[in-house]
């Protein structure tokens, strides 16, 4: 048994001067959209722009759960439609040999009740995960300085991308060697060539959980995702050899992912300020809340999915009141979101959030 900490809009403390970073964010994720569109003549996204697979699946909220697990989506035993997309994090669509961290979002349809400000229109939660369990930085002001140096890379020569890569790869092995491993390593292309489906991935961030807080994760279940888990993948050649090996996977039988909730319940040793620190598992472990049930199906098909790229944006202020987002960087993802999504909409001529659409697209 746990005792978990009560939500408080007390326990978020917003930097100093975080607006202006909200603001600077945008700025040089939007610097990032613009090189891309001129590169491509597409509005991508400002990050996790090259998707790797797209897919529909059915989101099972558990029954009899116990009170501090049946909050908010998890109130009660319901199955909802979800839309599920497979990514990697930079700006520009790069060569898969340029290794860097998987990005897994995902978009429950058909849930009700009362609306975060942002997506008051919908009827949609949103979970954004990334197969680490921490952020890359702690706070908003550091991850600025941290992509400020991201963005000077954008269109830069993907050959030297690649080699780069290869090189980051073996420093950040021999690293994890010593028990140790480098966030930024492996976000400048150090992440190691292993199959995404076999990842578990995090929110990284906290948020609110009804009337606690706690941090989401997704875990592989069914035995297809488990036997990839730390698979090696030969990339040398292909371009997309992601999205080739997922299509072999995910088209052959059905996958089953695990939902699972991280409760606060230690504000020292689990901030809400720092996302860079991981809450430890032996204070407080991921209990399953949920189950993603994915039956076969191609994971990617260039005409539908280029469609469903455009016309879906994901955000983690697209959900209830009751999993609100908390801490600094999430904050300031807000306003970065909805910028990234009306500049894509306004270039790509496509109207994104309307899951009318989405679903008449989607067939």
């Amino acid at each position: 048994m746990i005792d978990p900490v009560a939500f408080s809009p007390d326990l978020e403390r917003p930097e100093a001067n975080e607006a202006e970073t909200a603001r600077e964010l945008c700025s040089v994720l939007r610097s990032i959209m613009e090189q891309t569109a001129r590169d491509t003549g597409r509005g991508l996204r400002a990050v996790h722009a090259k998707g790797h697979a797209l897919v529909e699946g059915t989101f099972e909220v558990a029954a009899g759960l116990p009170p501090a697990l049946a909050q908010g989506l998890f109130a009660q035993a319901q199955a909802y439609r979800a839309h599920m997309r497979l990514s990697t994090i930079p700006g520009d669509d790069l060569d898969d040999q340029v290794s860097v961290p998987r990005g897994l979002a995902l978009k429950i349809v058909g849930v009700e009740g009362e609306r975060l400000l942002r997506s008051e229109e919908e009827n949609t939660q949103d979970f954004v995960l990334v197969n680490a369990p921490t952020f890359s930085a702690p706070t908003a002001a550091a991850f600025l300085s941290n992509l400020k140096l991201l963005a000077k890379t954008t269109n830069r020569a993907e050959w030297a991308k690649i080699a780069l890569s290869k090189v980051l790869r073996q420093i950040e092995k021999a690293i994890e060697n010593f028990g140790s491993k480098s966030s930024l390593l492996t976000t400048l292309g150090g992440h190691p060539l292993t199959h995404p489906l076999g990842d578990r991935y995090f929110s990284q961030t906290p948020f609110r959980f009804g009337q606690y807080v706690a941090k989401f994760a997704l875990a592989p279940a069914s035995q297809n995702l488990v036997d990839v888990a730390g698979l090696q993948i030969d990339l040398g050649g292909r371009r997309n050899g992601l999205r080739e090996e997922i299509a072999k996977v995910v088209g052959a039988e059905s996958t089953i992912w695990d939902f699972q909730v991280q409760l606060l319940t230690d504000l020292a040793s689990m901030p809400i300020e720092d996302s860079s620190r991981a809450w430890p598992e032996s204070e407080s472990a991921y209990q399953t809340v949920a189950k993603l049930l994915v039956p076969p199906q191609p994971s990617w098909n260039a005409d539908r999915n280029a469609l469903l790229e455009d016309c879906m944006a994901f955000s983690v202020w697209h959900g209830l009141t009751a999993h609100q987002p908390l801490g600094s960087i999430n904050r300031v993802r807000g306003p970065a979101y909805a910028m990234s999504a009306e500049y894509r909409r306004e270039l790509n001529r496509c109207p994104i959030g309307e899951m009318g659409n989405v679903a008449a697209v989607s067939r």
